[in-house]
């Protein structure tokens, strides 16, 4: 896997750097359809979205590997068309033919535990999946990263019924999010670490200066490197605990081979995260609220 510096999200800058990511990063991508999972939580503000000179760089360096790509997400409040417009993301794919569609045509996929979760048909029929988070503090998970982000293939508002239904219930939600990324085709990850969000998120924190990209065939062992960089354990990240519980590859601190830059390159000792985790389960009253509020969002985009 790769960490590179990029300062800022000047286009020439964050092309170079995302392409030699890719291009260093181990993974080959597939022949076929690749689906590009950027995260668009909502329209406002910008900084709790992947940053759209990071997800144009990927989707330009998959063009020219010869992939069809789907650029796609469930947002958690308004819709997939109308984030995209709203951030900036819809004009920076414009030149390459693209644009933004939903992850919604929910198919059940079992959990281990009881039950089953819907996915989007689009991310499980994809030949692979490049999953595009942005760094962010997390007020119940303390950070939000490659893994978590593909929660997002969850559509609308079975995304809050998981909560609702799995949230402190032992580790069932951290395992809900798990086996949602071990249902999806073979997964890889571009973080956008250029400017952060910490002290709280994932939707309203403070931007941080980490100048960071990073690239890997495996989101979990992305994972894991960023958490040990921003100086966190395991033990205070209760997705990557679920991780190593399940033993899942790359989970480990110390497992992956990095190449180019080293965690200790970048600058994160002011980066500030969740000092006490937000309760994961949503109650009756907050789900309808959240229910509510998605419902508004995507009727005024």
């Amino acid at each position: 896997m790769v960490l590179l510096r990029c300062r800022d999200y000047d286009p020439g800058r964050v092309q170079r750097a995302v392409a030699e990511a890719l291009d260093a990063s181990g993974w080959t991508p597939p022949r076929g359809r690749v689906l590009v999972k950027p995260n668009l939580l909502r329209a406002a503000p910008a900084l709790s979205c992947t940053h759209p000179q990071v997800v144009r760089a990927a989707c330009a360096w998959l063009l020219d590997h010869g992939c069809a790509l789907t650029v796609a997400d469930s947002p958690g409040f308004g819709t997939a068309r109308g984030v995209a417009e709203a951030i900036g993301l819809a004009e920076s794919l414009r030149p390459l033919g693209l644009s933004v569609v939903p992850l919604d045509d929910a198919v059940q996929v079992p959990l281990s535990f009881g039950g089953s979760i819907g996915v989007a048909r689009r991310a499980l029929e994809a030949d692979g999946v490049l999953s595009v988070p942005r760094l962010k503090a997390h007020s119940q998970m303390r950070v939000t990263l490659a893994v978590k982000n593909l929660f997002g293939c969850v559509p609308g508002v079975r995304k809050a019924f998981v909560h609702t239904r799995h949230g402190d219930r032992g580790h069932r939600f951290e395992g809900a999010l798990v086996e949602v990324a071990a249902a999806l085709p073979p997964t890889a990850a571009l973080l956008d670490g250029v400017e952060a969000m910490h002290v709280t998120g994932p939707g309203s924190g403070k931007p941080y200066p980490l100048g960071l990209v990073g690239a890997s065939a495996s989101g979990v062992a992305l994972d894991s490197v960023i958490c040990g960089l921003l100086g966190l354990t395991p033990a205070q990240v209760p997705l990557w605990a679920e991780l190593t519980r399940r033993g899942a590859p790359g989970a480990l601190p110390g497992e992956a081979d990095l190449v180019r830059e080293t965690p200790d390159a970048f600058d994160a000792r002011g980066f500030e995260v969740p000092g006490v985790l937000k309760p994961m389960s949503f109650r009756p009253g907050t789900l309808l609220r959240s229910t509510v509020r998605r419902l508004w969002a995507a009727w005024r985009s």
